[in-house]
């Protein structure tokens, strides 16, 4: 059974940025989408970005595109999200989650196998 731990979380100011990595022990992930999710207080959870197993393909939500850049080093099976520009609305729990091994869905219905998720606070 495949784990996903994610790290790089933190406090920063509006406009600076952050790393997360997401790391996979236990399976390879090297053929499966990603995608990352976030979860603000009082929200659903939503969809951030997603990439599939080769890293060809990526998508984001309106929100981050631009700013959010996904990408996974299958060598090492981690995926990664960079977070530039951050805003104060950027303020969530950010989880990782395995994908489908054939396309690249945004719809959260599609991942499984969650990390525990890792806090991004953005202070204005």
């Amino acid at each position: 059974q495949v784990q996903l731990v994610e790290s790089g979380g933190g406090l920063v100011q509006a406009g600076g940025s952050l790393r997360l990595s997401c790391a996979a022990s236990g399976r390879t992930i090297s053929n499966r989408a990603m995608g990352w999710f976030r979860q603000a207080l009082g929200k659903e959870r939503e969809f951030v970005a997603a990439i599939s197993w080769s890293g060809g393909s990526t998508y984001y939500a309106d929100s981050v595109k631009g700013r959010f850049i996904i990408s996974r080093d299958n060598a090492k099976n981690t995926v990664y999200l960079q977070m530039n520009s951050l805003k104060p609305e950027d303020t969530a729990i950010y989880y990782c989650a395995i994908g489908p091994y054939v396309g690249t869905p945004i719809n959260i219905k599609y991942y499984i196998s969650w990390g525990q998720g890792t806090q991004v606070t953005v202070s204005s």
